[in-house]
Formats: C-alpha cells, sequence, structure tokens
C-alpha cells in the first residue's frame, strides 16, 4: 500500500508538470500553466507496470482515476486487488480491501511539502521542477523533468503526449533504481463528474487509522 501512495503522490506531481510538446527543454515548464488551465476534471484508466533496478517486472496494475480540480481525486486500484485512494478537499483516504483497513489524514499533512499539492492549483510547476528535456519518441513526446527537493523520493518524471496534444503515459525513476511506468486510455477532460466519487465513508467493519475530523 505505501508504494502504491508512494507512486499516487508522484503521478499528481507529474501530472502538473503536463504540457504541450515544445521545442526545448525550458518548453515542458513553460507550458504547463496553459495546460493546467484548461482542466477542470479529468478521468482515465490506467495500466501501471513497475521494474526493479535489473528491469525485472516486479508489479503490475490497472484501474481508474478521476480528478477534480481543485483538491479532489480518486485513484482506484481494479487489478490485482482493490485499494482506493480518495482525497475530499480536506483529508486524504486510503483504502485496503484486503486489510479491511482505511488510513485518513489531512490532505496536506497527507502528501505533506511533496510537488503533488500543485494540484491545488496554486503552486508553480517551476517552484518545483527542473526541466531536462523534451524529446520525441515514435508517436509520443516526452516532457521530463527532475525533482528540485532534495528529499523527493524520486530522481525524474516524465510524462507522455500523443499527437493531439493529450495525456498519454507517464514514467518514474526513484532514487532506488525502480521505475514506473503508466499508460493511459480513455482520457476525457472537463466532463461533468459525480461530486459522490470524491467523498469516502470508511466500509462497516473496517479498522480506521487516524482523524477523520479536519
Amino acid at each position: 500500500m505505501a508504494a502504491r501512495v508512494r507512486w499516487f503522490v508522484g503521478w499528481c506531481s507529474c501530472l502538473l508538470a503536463a504540457a504541450a510538446a515544445g521545442q526545448g527543454s525550458g518548453d515542458a515548464v513553460a507550458r504547463v500553466d496553459g495546460y493546467l488551465g484548461s482542466v477542470r476534471t479529468l478521468t482515465a484508466e490506467f495500466a501501471q507496470v513497475v521494474r526493479n533496478r535489473d528491469g525485472q517486472v516486479v508489479d503490475r496494475a490497472s484501474g481508474t482515476l478521476s480528478l477534480s480540480r481543485p483538491n479532489r481525486f480518486r485513484w482506484d486500484y481494479e487489478k490485482p486487488y482493490l485499494q482506493t485512494i480518495v482525497a475530499d478537499g480536506e483529508r486524504l483516504w486510503l483504502y485496503d480491501s484486503d486489510l479491511e483497513q482505511v488510513t485518513v489524514r489531512a490532505l496536506e499533512a497527507g502528501l505533506g511539502s511533496t510537488p503533488a499539492m500543485l494540484l491545488s492549483g496554486s503552486g508553480k510547476v517551476g517552484d518545483a521542477f527542473a526541466a531536462l528535456a523534451v524529446e520525441r519518441a515514435r508517436d509520443w513526446t516526452w516532457c521530463r523533468l527532475r525533482p528540485k527537493q532534495d528529499d523527493s523520493d524520486f530522481e525524474s518524471v516524465s510524462l507522455a503526449f500523443d499527437a493531439r496534444g493529450e495525456l498519454a503515459g507517464m514514467e518514474l525513476r526513484d532514487k532506488l533504481g525502480q521505475t514506473t511506468v503508466i499508460e493511459f486510455g480513455k482520457l476525457r477532460r472537463n466532463v461533468p463528474l459525480d461530486t459522490g466519487l470524491f467523498r469516502f465513508e470508511p466500509p462497516p467493519g473496517a479498522d480506521v487509522i487516524g482523524r477523520a475530523v479536519p
């Protein structure tokens, strides 16, 4: 659970680095604000593969995600087992169905001072990331970034955009040499979303760790 939460925080950080394809490394950061300005809601399916430093697959997962700016998002892992991460605007809920355990904390405390907090809407990508490069690989354009925080878990984050300029994939490289690659499908922006997606009630009988009161 902890590894996937850590990946989720990284994903939030990377999403905020989303930008249209540019000609130089600086363009990856410079165009972020324009992209974010166009995003009110987002939904997608995802497939995730994690490899260790030797290139061996150590985890596969898939599911769906939804977000509504600011401060609301939902990440549902459906395979190989069920896990849910929900931010309701004030709290961050982590639910592991196998353990029947819910962890809840204040949203800001849950994500700490990580770049993921940029998802709240007021932060600038350039405050948290330095541009590395913009690279073309087959039909995708990759925006590669480096976290400025020395205590970040990640060495680099990269987002891929398709020919339409839409988010297509991402890659996270952590300081232990592990690489997480995500491909997104059926991505939609700015569609109406049920606000109930971003509310969470602990299932009956689940152990709750932390305080639900913000």
